[in-house]
């Protein structure tokens, strides 16, 4: 058991290494030809050759020049994309070309790096990834479902015997929520989305930090649960409120983000060090794809071929860890239920 707590200690080390292993990169968005470029485009509503729907409206989406139905479509104004934002984009990925050219590396505008977008969509293989893995989450979630209320036996009462039942099924919703909005959010990355998709990441943290000691630890008393949620509810709940009413600071989220990770894993590590659950190696798999996973997720570097960034990459590899997830799950349903029904006998 030492040698298996060392090798925890081993790997959480291996998350503060990541932490320093981030590439920086310059502000393109401060390049005085980027922004002699988006002056000029909304001006004239053109870069070069490629002129702008957008900059023919005003900001409330009506036509400067033409009647009421020539009005921007809905859906354009629900993205909000206007002249000001195609421009930064044409004039972004026009000064990116000419960068790589001239043999310069890429940069970032506005703290992000340069993305292709793919029908107004500014981040498609994380929207894609965000999507698929909402579907393995809900087809985990279905199978979870399917297994403890018909292939496993109930209680007179037809409640499960698999104690935390309950919990399992509010981190299913609360985890599609937020793969939901973080699809939403690669898709047009504006104030209201980002708030939406950070808050719900927020409340995905801090739940599966509490699903985690509660299992781990195998607490079943209600003061004792009371004790581990509060606190962690009143740290997502002062986030939130930060985020969405005092500073939507990017920089803040993460850290909490990873900080609230960081404790998860810990206590998931420890447990899959010490338990003798039959299905051990699921959640000792789990715990070092998710330390490697995290690593993945601090990461930058600039996009390969303009769509493949660390943040694609880290949507991508949730994916299997998500259905890994499901697995222990039902695997762990079955072991709780066999144990508490030879106890009943």
């Amino acid at each position: 058991m030492a040698r298996n707590l060392r090798r925890v200690l081993l790997i959480v080390a291996v998350v503060s290494w990541c932490l320093v292993s981030t590439l920086e990169a310059s502000e393109g968005d401060a390049d005085p030809l980027y922004k002699s470029c988006v002056d000029q485009c909304q001006k004239t509503g053109c870069v070069g050759d490629n002129c702008f729907q957008h900059c023919k409206f005003s900001a409330d989406g009506k036509a400067i020049d033409g009647p009421w139905y020539m009005q921007e479509p809905l859906y354009l104004r629900w993205k909000q994309w206007d002249c000001q934002s195609d421009c930064q984009y044409e004039c972004m990925m026009t000064r990116e070309e000419e960068r790589k050219r001239n043999g310069e590396k890429p940069t970032k505008y506005f703290g992000k790096w340069p993305l292709k977008h793919v029908y107004g969509i500014q981040e498609p293989l994380s929207v894609a990834f965000s999507a698929l893995d909402l579907a393995i989450q809900f087809h985990g979630w279905v199978s979870y479902f399917i297994l403890v209320y018909y292939n496993l036996p109930l209680q007179p009462n037809r409640k499960t015997y698999y104690e935390y039942n309950g919990l399992l099924h509010i981190y299913a919703i609360i985890v599609m929520n937020s793969l939901f909005w973080s699809g939403v959010c690669h898709s047009r990355d504006v104030a209201l989305t980002e708030r939406l998709d950070y808050s719900s990441a927020t409340v995905l943290a801090g739940f599966s930090l509490i699903l985690a000691i509660i299992r781990s630890f195998s607490i079943h008393d209600k003061s004792a649960k009371v004790l581990v949620t509060v606190p962690i509810l009143a740290v997502v709940a002062t986030h939130i409120l930060y985020l969405n009413f005092y500073n939507l600071d990017e920089g803040l989220h993460r850290k909490v983000i990873f900080g609230i990770g960081a404790v998860e894993l810990v206590v998931w590590g420890v447990w899959a060090a010490l338990t003798s659950h039959p299905s051990k190696w699921k959640l000792r798999a789990f715990f070092v794809s998710s330390i490697l996973t995290m690593c993945l997720r601090m990461l930058d570097f600039p996009p390969y071929k303009g769509y493949v960034d660390a943040h694609a990459l880290w949507r991508a590899a949730g994916i299997p860890l998500s259905y890994l997830w499901w697995s222990f799950a039902c695997d762990d349903a079955v072991f709780r239920t066999t144990v508490l029904l030879k106890k009943s006998k």
